[in-house]
Order: C-alpha cells, then structure tokens, then sequence
C-alpha cells in the first residue's frame, strides 16, 4: 500500500467522522429557541365591579400603538451593507562584503597553493511579500418579529424567524437582538443597524443550496487538515 493510498482512505475515514456532525447543523423548523413568544396572561381575571376600566385589561386608548410588551410584534428593516480591505506588502534586503587579506610571515606573505591566503565573504540576501484582501456583503428587506423580553431599563429583547418555502428549497432567516424603544418608528418598525448586539442568519437548503456546497471529501482536501 503506497502513501497515496493510505491518505486517500485517512481522507474518507474523517469524511464519514465530519459527515455526521455537519449533517446535524442544518436548520430546522422545530428548534424552541426560535418559536414565537406568547404574551404574558394576567394573574388573575377582574373583579366584576360593574366599573368600565381596570388595570389588568388591555384598555390603552390613549398609548402609541408600538411594541413594547412581552409578545407583541415588531418589524425589523433589514439594512446590513459592509464593505472591508486589507492590503499589506513588505520589502527587505541586505548585502554583506567581508574580506581578509593573507597575512605577512617573516617578510613574505603567506600562500596556500601558491595562492595568495587571503579571504574574502560575500552575502546577499533579500525577501519581498505582498498580500491583499477585500470583502463586501449586503442584505435587504424585512421580517417580523416578537418581543421576548422587556429588561429592566425599558428595552425589549426581540427574536424571531422566517422561513420561504420556493420549488425545491427553503430559505430561512433569523435575527435576535436589543431594540431600545426611541428607536421604533411609528410604524413599529426599527432598522437591524439600531438592534444592539444583533444576531443574523440568512442560510438555505434544498436542491439550489447543496448544488452551491463542495462536498465533504473536496472540503476536506481544501481544509488546513490537508498535509499537502
């Protein structure tokens, strides 16, 4: 058995181990985490007091209509655009010239085969690098989410997901994060790059995702595990 053969079935072995785990980060329509937050039920029903109002109803006439309790729903505008580059070169060089001359002996100068017994060392050396990376991603559009948790200063922590069913595959996106409420229109909408500490995820699966995926084996040959 050469060592080609060796490492191609290394390969497959650690293909079969990976294959598993990556199998099982897919998403998926049942994950709790995501689900839609139900609003608070009151403790107790009202005292039938013959009185039109009471604290524990949902009465706000006079209150702006957006989100501000556990439950209620807000809309997030997707607005994300970044845009980095990182450009880097690097240039050295040095040069070393030492010489020796064959030393005087008793008045004559000193020889090694008839040759002068001097010497002389020479070093030139040199090295030039040079490297440059650019990276731009954008996202638009919308989705609605609850309101999961109302913190103590007033700001509501929102989450929630959307998931597109098209032919043969399945979009989905998610986002979480902090929203304070200076921050939401009158429309109930607030923009993602006014939700603190924002988590988004936009991925897919089906047909048009796996087609756009390198399969295992080629991710493992592209991988930093690859020893060649």
């Amino acid at each position: 058995m050469n060592a080609t053969t060796r490492y191609l079935r290394l390969a497959v072995l650690l293909g079969l181990l990976v294959l598993p785990g990556c199998a099982t980060m897919a998403p998926s329509h049942d994950d709790a985490q995501w689900a839609a937050t139900a609003p608070v039920e009151p403790a107790a029903a009202p005292v039938a007091d013959g009185s039109i109002y009471h604290d524990n109803q949902n009465m706000e006439l006079f209150v702006d209509p957006r989100a501000h309790r556990v439950g209620d729903i807000l809309t997030v505008m997707l607005q994300e655009s970044t845009q980095a580059s990182k450009k880097a070169s690097t240039s050295t060089s040095k040069t070393d010239k030492n010489s020796f001359e064959a030393p005087v002996l008793l008045g004559k100068t000193a020889t090694f085969n008839g040759n002068p017994a001097s010497i002389s060392l020479n070093g030139d050396r040199s090295f030039a690098g040079d490297g440059s990376s650019s990276q731009s991603n954008q996202l638009s559009g919308q989705i609605t989410v609850t309101v999961a948790q109302r913190l103590s200063n007033g700001n509501l922590v929102v989450r929630g997901e959307k998931w597109l069913t098209i032919n043969q595959g399945k979009e989905l996106i998610r986002i979480s994060g902090i929203v304070r409420p200076q921050d939401i229109n009158p429309d109930n909408s607030v923009s993602s790059s006014r939700v603190a500490d924002a988590r988004i995820a936009y991925t897919g699966r089906g047909s048009l995702a796996d087609a756009n995926t390198q399969g295992w084996l080629t991710r493992f040959f592209n991988s930093k595990w690859m020893p060649f």
